[in-house]
């Protein structure tokens, strides 16, 4: 018998004990403040911090390289040639974090950094590949919150996700789920929808969440928007089926009216409506180029991907001295 494989990716020995991954945008004054909370865990094994600076508009690369420079915990700032998106920042970060496990955090502080021992702690003891956080309470806008649980709910049935699981920004997974995601070259990831390709071996664990130490939310309407489309298109061909069965429900509706129209012309009628023969005729139109759109996405990110279209480039990695060494703090 033929057995098709996929085979995992050869597993390098572990540097560090943990890797916290923060991908960098208009960081500059929050970023001191989390590194240096970062540094001062206590971390068995020892950690590194793996900064990657999303092209800031702000001074937040010459923050992250003086952090680098006079830090004595593991540090590596890696400096993306433009702007690419969290997503495609956390996959850099993944790339060039070499702990046993890696934790993935914002920058804006939401997440204490007093949170990260137990994460990881919480994800080593019970032996999860993934661990999720999930809040009490969220600190976020109320339309963000709208649009997370409405993120959520789709995920639900395109990802199988777990029923209940939240997808935070906030986790924790093994060395052996980076190197698999990684395995992942697309120009548009979504990170837990590739999580979810790889295990289902996934845990969950309450922590707090903190309103914002200052500034705004990164996300616009229009970045939220593309991530979404990320996981609604990326894995799963439901909208098209969705669009199938739309195409099904529009044409049995037409047949209804139709045969509504035909008895009133033979009781001698004269059928009316030229308001809603418009309504459908611009229903119909609406249906259709919708199903457009979506088509053209799924061939357009198709035609990018097998161009070539790269993930993140590197314009260059700085590390400090024990981060180069790669030794855990004694």
């Amino acid at each position: 018998m033929n057995e098709s494989t996929a085979a995992a990716p050869e597993a390098p020995s572990p540097a560090f004990a943990l890797s916290i991954v923060v991908p960098v945008y208009n960081g500059a004054d929050s970023v001191p403040v989390l590194v240096e909370a970062l540094a001062k865990l206590e971390v068995p094994g020892g950690h590194e911090i793996v900064l990657v600076n999303d092209c800031s508009p702000d001074n937040s690369l010459e923050v992250c390289r003086e952090l680098c420079r006079r830090n004595s915990v593991a540090l590596t700032v890696v400096n993306l040639a433009r702007n690419f998106g969290e997503h495609n920042a956390v996959m850099a970060g993944l790339a060039h974090a070499r702990g046993a496990y890696i934790i993935n955090m914002d920058d804006d502080l939401q997440n204490p950094p007093e949170e990260v021992v137990r994460l990881w702690q919480y994800a080593r003891d019970h032996d999860y590949d993934v661990v999720y956080t999930y809040y009490a309470e969220k600190q976020h806008a109320a339309w963000r919150n709208l649009g997370s649980r409405f993120t959520n709910w789709c995920a639900d049935h395109l990802l199988d996700k777990p029923k209940g699981l939240y997808l935070s920004s906030f986790r924790c997974m093994s060395a052996f789920t980076a190197r698999n995601i990684l395995a992942h070259t697309g120009p548009f990831p979504y990170v837990d929808g590739l999580i979810m390709q790889v295990t289902q071996n996934i845990g969950r664990l309450q922590v707090q969440h903190l309103p914002r130490a200052g500034g705004k939310s990164n996300y616009t309407i229009r970045r939220l928007v593309r991530l979404f489309m990320s996981m609604f298109l990326n894995f799963s061909v439901m909208p098209l089926r969705i669009g199938t069965l739309t195409g099904f429900v529009m044409a049995g509706l037409g047949l209804l009216v139709f045969l509504i129209i035909l008895v009133e012309a033979l009781f001698g009628r004269t059928p009316q409506g030229y308001a809603s023969v418009m309504a459908a005729i611009l229903l119909l139109a609406g249906v259709q180029l919708i199903m457009l759109g979506l088509v053209g996405e799924y061939l357009g990110r198709l035609f990018l991907t097998v161009n070539r279209k790269p993930q993140f480039i590197v314009r260059d990695v700085e590390r400090n001295a024990r981060a180069s060494n790669g030794k855990a703090a004694s």
